[in-house]
Parts: structure tokens; C-alpha cells; sequence
């Protein structure tokens, strides 16, 4: 195993994760946004009524992006395993 090849696979792997939790990041961002705004304009300071929307919105969203996800997580593992022999040079 070279280490051009370890380089590759942790790259490899690294940009799997990044596509994984860039949806839910990026939608969490936004709902962060939003509320913080609301809570700007409407002078409300309770932890609560930032964390439950933001909670929702990522449950939301992992329930909708779930499909998409395993998808490309399962063509990652299977990219993966599929070329067991690769590893043990």
C-alpha cells in the first residue's frame, strides 16, 4: 500500500462525509439564521425557542435527504469493498 493510495482513500473518504452532512449542516445554518433574526426583531432571549426549531428542521430534513444519503453511502462502502484486493498489497 502506497502512500499516494492512503492519501486517495482518506480523501476519498473525507469527501464522502462532506457531501453527507453538508444538507443538514447547511439547513441547520439557515434555520439557525432565521431564528436568530426572529429573535433579534422580536427581543425573545429563551434557549428554547432557538433549539426546537432547529432540531425540527433537521429532523426534517434528515427524513427527507435519508433516501439520497444511503444512496451515496452505499455506493461509497461498496466502492470500497467491492476491491478488497487493492488493500492487501
Amino acid at each position: 500500500m502506497t502512500p499516494d493510495f492512503v492519501v486517495e482513500t482518506l480523501r476519498q473518504c473525507l469527501l464522502a462525509t462532506l457531501w453527507l452532512s453538508a444538507p443538514l449542516l447547511a439547513l441547520g445554518f439557515l434555520v439557525g439564521i432565521g431564528v436568530s433574526l426572529l429573535q433579534i426583531v422580536t427581543s425573545i432571549q429563551d434557549t428554547a425557542f432557538s433549539t426546537v426549531p432547529r432540531l425540527a428542521a433537521f429532523l426534517v430534513a434528515f427524513l427527507l435527504f435519508l433516501p439520497w444519503m444511503l444512496m451515496k453511502l452505499m455506493a461509497y462502502t461498496t466502492s470500497i469493498l467491492g476491491d478488497l484486493a487493492k488493500f492487501a498489497r
